[in-house]
């Protein structure tokens, strides 16, 4: 939790050092900032130009699909950034996507409504993946008993490895991803959000606190999908949004005009369990609140201001008057009980470093990626 001694908020957006590696500089500006503008904003066109080239890279999905059934695949959460992303996608450049869905068991009604609202009127073919409850139950349980703040990985991996395991044996060369600069150039700190395909991690933590063979949920390491699948297999994550003009706004406007779209209260609410889990979980265990990470995204691109995004942050992410009943509901879907649950939320703080990883692949990975000019870095 956050030391108050020490405490420092950035002048530009609102990340403190509640990330314990934020650096600022001498005006007090921290490095999520300045490596935004560093290394990010000179590159990036969300406009004429970045349309330009992103119907380049259409031309060639196109050409390359002519005659498949699809050509190619969007993972669709319900959520907004790959909402907007699919309504773009077909509407605006006439590409085939198969809309590729996992339940992992935690879809709320609005995420369930939302997709099939776009797919129905858009006339597009919904795939649907359902993930073995019991295993993704057991091993969600086994992160809580680790005590990590990380509680979403069994979910996220789940959504990442199904789909890119689907790509590869269907032979579709094309993943559009929502992932975007608009609003999340700012990332979520390592020690918040740990990365999600660390097999040595997965392994570790479940193979202390897990009680069930994890026989079918997918799993993907990072050489499967960063490496095998890219330059083996020859599959593209292609990301829309960081070539075309895009808001939250934007996109929220243009999904409930067209669609009848509902948007949530936060972003990734379209999961209740991560409803509760950055929501509430995360924020009051740890003292790391998500919302940090997306209002300082928003400021830097113009979205927000920082004095909106300071008093939307008075205010809890989760409402105190119904937190017990999420408790509830979170426990019984696990199969505990609530007292059971809350033991793990006052138990010995733990982080990644607690147990096998690694971290060193991931961040020799991004410094490869870094140096081939394949990726850029946001932060670090």
């Amino acid at each position: 939790m956050q030391d108050n001694s020490t405490y420092q908020l950035c002048s530009q957006c609102v990340m403190d050092t509640s990330d314990s590696q934020i650096v600022f500089d001498e005006n007090g500006v921290c490095d999520h900032c300045n490596g935004f503008k560093a290394h990010v904003l000179p590159n990036w066109h969300p406009d004429e130009q970045g349309k330009a080239m992103f119907r380049e890279v259409v031309e060639k999905i196109r050409r390359e699909g002519s005659g498949k059934p699809f050509d190619s695949i969007i993972g669709m959460s319900g959520g907004l950034d790959s909402s907007y992303m699919l309504h773009l996608a077909v509407s605006e450049f006439g590409l085939r996507p198969l809309v590729f869905h996992v339940d992992g068991g935690w879809n709320t009604d609005i995420a369930v409504n939302n997709i099939q609202m776009l797919v129905d009127k858009l006339g597009l073919d919904l795939y649907t993946e359902v993930i073995n409850w019991e295993e993704m139950r057991d091993f969600q349980l086994a992160f809580f008993k680790a005590g990590v703040p990380h509680l979403d990985i069994p979910q996220d991996h789940a959504f990442v490895a199904t789909l890119y395991h689907f790509a590869n044996r269907h032979r579709i060369k094309y993943i559009l991803n929502g992932g975007n600069y608009a609003t999340e150039c700012v990332r979520n700190p390592l020690e918040w959000l740990y990365y999600g395909t660390d097999m040595a991690q997965i392994r570790d933590i479940h193979r202390r606190f897990g009680t069930r063979p994890l026989k079918t949920y997918p799993f993907s390491g990072i050489l499967f999908h960063k490496f095998y699948l890219r330059y083996v297999r020859g599959v593209t994550v292609v990301k829309p949004l960081n070539w075309l003009p895009y808001t939250k706004e934007l996109a929220v406007r243009t999904l409930s005009e067209k669609y009848g779209w509902r948007p949530y209260p936060q972003k990734h609410f379209e999961s209740r369990f991560t409803k509760f889990y950055e929501g509430y979980w995360l924020p009051t265990r740890f003292g790391y609140d998500t919302r940090r990470v997306q209002f300082s995204s928003l400021i830097l691109t113009g979205q927000m201001t920082r004095a909106e995004a300071l008093e939307k942050l008075r205010v809890p992410a989760y409402d105190p008057k119904t937190i017990d009943e999420e408790f509830e509901y979170i426990a019984t879907k696990l199969g505990i009980s609530a007292e059971e649950l809350r033991q793990y939320h006052t138990m010995p703080i733990k982080t990644y470093k607690d147990y096998r990883n690694q971290a060193w692949l991931f961040d020799l990975g991004a410094k490869t990626l870094k140096w081939l000019g394949v990726e850029r870095a946001i932060k670090r």
